[in-house]
């Protein structure tokens, strides 16, 4: 007997992310596919926000390419000086892939941008620093449905990567922030 979305989700649903970032689940798109999840997440003091989609149509969609679509946006302060690196955008798309793969996702069809904005001030707003951002936008499609959970970890992965954080050390377990 094959299992039901929500059973599927419930892993997620209880996913404790490490003490810097604050995951809630927040109303999901309806329009796109009969059954979805989506949650937010921010990096604690406004390192890098985030949003994590994960899409389920039992009839597939041909753009997917399979039954289930991971629809994603990270976005993040950095130094003027990063910002500046033309590899910027090749980065970006390398720390999600690789926070898919240390994750053990399988997956097909993905696709995204990397955009980097940096800001400089005017008039009234002069005495601001100039500012810069990298924001990851991306979509791909789970090959399996058995480990769900960890295409959620690979996010949440970026969002860490993003926002500068140390790595967790293997073997190592996170501080969960109390709710």
């Amino acid at each position: 007997m094959s299992k039901t979305f929500d059973q599927l989700i419930q892993p997620i649903l209880a996913l404790k992310p490490r003490g810097e970032i604050l995951l809630e689940t927040v109303p999901a798109p309806q329009k796109l596919a009969p059954f979805a999840l989506a949650m937010t997440a921010d990096v604690l003091e406004d390192a890098a926000t985030g949003r994590f989609v994960l899409l389920h149509d039992p009839a597939g969609q041909e753009g997917w390419g399979g039954q289930w679509r991971c629809v994603t946006f990270a976005r993040a302060a950095i130094d003027l000086e990063m910002a500046s690196d033309p590899l910027l955008p090749e980065i970006g798309w390398a720390w999600l892939i690789e926070s898919l793969k240390k994750h053990g996702c399988e997956f097909i069809n993905p696709s995204g941008t990397v955009t980097r904005v940096a800001s400089a001030s005017f008039g009234e707003l002069v005495e601001r620093d100039e500012d810069s951002e990298i924001e990851v936008r991306a979509s791909w499609t789970p090959s399996n449905e058995s480990n769900l959970i960890e295409h959620v970890n690979a996010w949440l992965d970026l969002l860490a990567i993003s926002a500068g954080l140390e790595p967790i050390p293997q073997g190592v377990s996170p501080i969960a922030r109390n709710s």
